[in-house]
């Protein structure tokens, strides 16, 4: 079994009050690997985000196609290290700075998560951070299913002598000092894996963090996140949920579909290429019925029959016709998990839809409909120097890395992965014998 806050796990370095941090992020999906280089800045004005410490200046940036990766998961280890080194390179060069270690997104390993609690006596009658640490390592002395390894563990809310919701417990005085945690598995081998493909580029991780939840963090706005939203992340092989509540992570969900089963339906429907369906669903497809649908008429071409002279002509709304089962499908997924978690009524009204999937014409619009709550497109917030190409949806949770060094406070996170055990090698010696051995 699998402790939660054993001695395998520490927290995130705090990030410095007073001076400046280089952070480097990377988001592993199933449709692209994106990197990120940025200067965290302290801020000492009142003008900011709820939980912005430091305002964050983008310094490098690198995209590759992800290859060797589905659903999240990492089916081919070469290709996976390729698209990784790749678009790590391009975010070095662009920056001017190597590399050593990095914040990376998981999204495998079938997320979920559950609630612990824990209570402690408060030792000198008034709270203090050595009463915090005994709570937060007691409710981390429950144990998750074999075959999982925890990827958060979040307070969610402090109780003293019974009395609820206090977020903030240090120098109140009382007698019993209880917490209530989330806590986010996931799968271990696909999370090893997924570190493996990493450190063989020679990177360290030092921490891993569920998609949906950094995505939350990049998309939602305060009150969304005090009120009670659901942030759902639709990718290219997975849509994966995020419940906030209070300004905390409750709950965390995902679903092995995403954008990219909409394009293999357009691809086996039409009979064409995938990168042909790909960009049929990005120029023409839509969730919604149209007028006109039948009048308009796309040219494709079917497999093997690239020629001028095999074009077909078909109807656009025969194409819309393929995208609408599968959107209503993820959709009702969503719909259901989300009342069976029972955190439906804490999200009120108020349901954020980010990812590249979420791009879609008239998506927000079918989900109004099947979710029956008000929706809206989620893009990053308060970041400086992105491209253009990274400031929509799909960008939403390589920003959500650069934020969560700033939120994350008492969280126990996994400790940097011991690269003999998950990656063959032996550490520091090896890495310059590597060295040497690809330079020359």
């Amino acid at each position: 079994m699998i402790r939660i806050g054993s001695d395998s796990s520490m927290r995130l370095k705090p990030l410095p009050h007073r001076r400046s941090s280089l952070v480097t992020v990377l988001d592993v999906g199933s449709t692209k690997v994106a990197c990120l280089i940025a200067r965290l800045k302290p801020r000492f004005d009142g003008d900011i985000l709820d939980g912005r410490t430091h305002a964050i200046e983008v310094l490098g940036y690198g995209y590759q196609r992800a290859r060797g990766i589905k659903s999240g998961v990492v089916v081919d280890l070469d290709a996976a290290e390729q698209a990784i080194r790749l678009a790590v390179d391009s975010a070095e060069r662009m920056a001017g700075v190597t590399v050593e270690s990095l914040i990376v997104t998981v999204t495998c390993g079938r997320l979920s998560s559950a609630t612990y609690s824990s209570v402690v006596d408060v030792s000198s009658g008034t709270v203090a951070e050595g009463d915090i640490r005994r709570v937060l390592a007691a409710g981390g002395g429950h144990a998750v299913d074999d075959g999982r390894t925890i990827v958060h563990t979040l307070p969610v809310g402090y109780t003293l002598d019974g009395s609820r919701g206090i977020q903030d417990p240090r120098g109140m005085l009382g007698r019993r000092l209880g917490i209530d945690l989330t806590v986010v598995t996931a799968e271990t081998a696909p999370l090893r894996n997924l570190l493996l493909s990493v450190g063989r580029g020679h990177l360290d991780v030092e921490a891993v963090v569920a998609t949906p939840y950094a995505s939350g963090l990049s998309t939602l706005v305060d009150d969304e996140a005090e009120l009670g939203c659901a942030c759902v992340d639709i990718g290219g092989g997975t849509t994966s949920i995020a419940v906030f509540n209070n300004k905390h992570l409750v709950h965390v969900d995902a679903i092995a579909i995403g954008g990219a089963h909409v394009t293999l339906d357009i691809a086996n429907g039409l009979s064409i290429r995938v990168q042909d369906a790909e960009r049929l669903k990005t120029l023409h497809g839509t969730a919604l019925a149209g007028s006109s649908d039948e009048r308009d008429v796309l040219t494709v071409h079917p497999v093997g029959e690239e020629d001028a002279g095999s074009a077909h002509q078909v109807p656009r709304a025969h194409l819309n016709r393929i995208i609408r089962p599968r959107v209503d499908e993820i959709l009702e997924l969503v719909r259901d998990r989300l009342a069976a978690s029972g955190f439906a009524g804490r999200i009120g009204r108020r349901v954020v839809l980010t990812g590249g999937g979420s791009l879609l014409t008239g998506l927000p619009e079918v989900a109004r409909r099947v979710l029956g709550r008000s929706v809206r497109l989620g893009r990053p917030l308060g970041v400086a120097g992105l491209p253009e190409a990274a400031k929509g949806p799909a960008f939403a949770a390589v920003v959500g890395l650069i934020v969560y060094p700033q939120v994350v406070q008492y969280e126990q996170v996994p400790v940097r992965p011991v690269r003999s055990a998950l990656t063959g090698t032996d550490g520091y010696l090896a890495r310059v014998g590597r060295w040497f051995k690809d330079g020359f």
